[in-house]
């Protein structure tokens, strides 16, 4: 295979290891713990798993180890660092016993159903050590869900001989795991369940998982682009360039980008959410910034928008949920819906079947994002909200707004946008020192965690702003994390979503400065990730992480 000279280069590096996974581990018990809510629902459904106490990690004296097979899963969307995952829970497991093996079960949780694996060597891991992306064994979005994948599952488990299985994924796979842990437990089984904290997303946080992996790398390489589009933005001095941002429906993303970047505008879907904020007045607020630059000369900018925007507005969360239910697959409305053949005698349907409110939220939308309301569907009929180009959305809807204030003699600027969507480019980038450390002790933490017999529980490193030395690896149950949602017509047991919290520390430091950033040019500059040079630069963590833990 060709490998690219910082890939050669890279893969010299050495992950760096809290103190306590050095040598030999002690394991210090707190408390019993309950979830985060529902109690007494949460108890009923894993009574087995229910209640654990949190881990601690320290130095200990070496104790011998049987031999154990291990499997491992890659779950959902990819994060960089999923190869130190692997190569962690790799070398711990060869520290407690030489003979033991790993297995990774290909193309997500479907390759445990389908028995579909490959035995990870180390001369084959050698290859995807510090390196980005899932492509060492594959990642899918099937959900372990059903007793009967559980059961068709165990079955290659027995046969492998596997004591073990890690689940790597966000907060729907950690809920499968611990689901899945709950099950063998019950049944016997002999397989323990442990899980790893991955999305870029950044909404699977609490006071013992301080950080998902990958959350790290993804904003820096956003962030460089962002910078780079700043200083384009401040030589040509004549776009407005409108940002989206992946993220799902938490808007951490784009606030730690914003704390990096200070862009001119950075909308918060928490904050629109809290505040009741409709479409109009979020246009008006950014038409009002783009107006004052332009009093100045500066007929450019930049504004962050989030991925899922568009479903904390209180208009369209109401529209997008009318949507479902009325053009839902089979109904009748959704049947004629689709006997037109032009589009504009479709959305006049549309709009005639909406309540009032509904119905002129809708006919106040861009036709480009109308049609995409209606026509870009998931196999359910619902509304792909992920597929909205919101950015597009508020470009349309702001230069609409612009004229009517130019007519008004209150805007006498000029106004070009530009849009981005920034996604994929980070999810699969080289992980940076820290995700590169940090995943690797989360796999190593997780190799403990089946030495020492857990199962149903999720690897934890915290104090993570420290020097990786003073790192503190253990592990938290699974449980503690869950309350009941609604998902699909019925409550279920899931991990509770981190979304921005509106009192937190990073947010605070955004509202702060967003008004000088907004008028002034306060751009940062990050620039590319960097792997060697000063610490405080290359082992630099998020400053949402840096302000969260300021005098912690």
């Amino acid at each position: 295979m060709t490998i690219s000279a910082l890939q050669k280069a890279r893969a010299e590096y050495q992950p760096k290891l809290p103190k306590s996974l050095k040598g030999s581990v002690k394991i210090v018990e707190g408390a019993a713990t309950e979830s985060v809510a529902d109690q007494d629902e949460i108890k009923k459904l894993f009574p087995n798993t229910y209640g654990m106490p949190i881990l601690i990690f320290e130095e200990g004296a070496a104790a011998a180890s049987s031999a154990v097979n291990v499997g491992v899963i890659l779950s959902g969307g990819q994060a960089p660092g999923g190869h130190n995952v692997i190569s962690g829970i790799f070398d711990g497991i060869k520290k407690l016993n030489p003979d033991s093996k790993l297995y990774g079960f290909l193309g997500g949780p479907g390759g445990l159903v389908d028995h579909d694996y490959k035995e990870i060597t180390a001369d084959f891991l050698e290859g995807y050590r510090n390196t980005g992306g899932f492509d060492i064994i594959g990642s899918g979005r099937t959900k372990l869900e059903e007793e009967a994948q559980f059961d068709k599952g165990l079955e290659i488990l027995k046969q492998l001989d596997i004591k073990a299985l890690v689940i790597i994924g966000g907060d729907d796979s950690n809920t499968n795991a611990c689901v899945l842990a709950e099950y063998y437990a019950a049944k016997n089984a002999g397989v323990q369940v442990i899980g790893c904290p991955k999305t870029i997303d950044g909404d699977l946080k609490n006071e013992m998982i301080e950080t998902s992996f990958g959350f790290d790398t993804a904003v820096k390489v956003y962030s460089e682009l962002i910078g780079n589009i700043q200083r384009d933005a401040n030589s040509a001095k004549k776009y407005w360039h409108f940002i989206k941002l992946m993220g799902r429906s938490a808007s951490h993303i784009g606030l730690e980008a914003a704390l990096q970047t200070q862009p001119n505008i950075t909308l918060i879907s928490e904050e629109v959410a809290e505040k009741k904020q409709t479409l109009e007045e979020i246009v008006e607020y950014m038409a009002g910034i783009i107006a004052k630059r332009a009093e100045s000369g500066n007929n450019f900018g930049v504004a962050l928008i989030p991925e899922g925007l568009v479903e904390f507005v209180p208009e369209m969360k109401a529209l997008i949920a009318e949507l479902n239910d009325l053009l839902a697959e089979g109904s009748d409305s959704e049947k004629k819906f689709k006997s037109f053949t032009d589009k504009a005698e479709g959305r006049a349907f549309v709009a005639s079947i909406l309540s009032a409110d509904s119905a002129k939220a809708y006919q106040s939308l861009p036709t480009l994002i109308a049609d995409q309301l209606t026509l870009d569907r998931d196999p359910h009929g619902n509304v792909q909200v992920s597929l909205i180009e919101t950015e597009k959305l508020l470009g349309e809807m702001v230069k609409s707004k612009l004229d009517t204030m130019k007519s008004s003699g209150e805007f006498k600027g000029k106004f070009g946008t530009q849009y981005h969507f920034f996604g994929y480019e980070g999810r699969c980038a080289a992980p940076s020192n820290f995700d590169a450390d940090y995943c690797y002790s989360l796999g190593y933490t997780a190799s403990v965690l089946i030495g020492s017999g857990k199962t149903g529980y999720m690897s934890s490193v915290r104090n993570t702003t420290a020097p990786a030395d003073e790192w503190i690896a253990g592990g938290v149950p699974v449980t503690q994390m869950m309350n009941m949602e609604k998902r699909h017509g019925h409550m279920k047991p899931v991990i509770q979503k981190a979304l921005v919290e509106l009192d937190g520390a990073p947010y605070k430091y955004l509202v702060e400065n967003r008004e000088k950033w907004a008028i002034e040019t306060s751009y940062l500059y990050p620039g590319p990730i960097q792997y060697w040079g000063p610490t405080e630069v290359c082992d630099l963590t998020t400053v949402t992480l840096q302000l969260e833990q300021k005098g912690k």
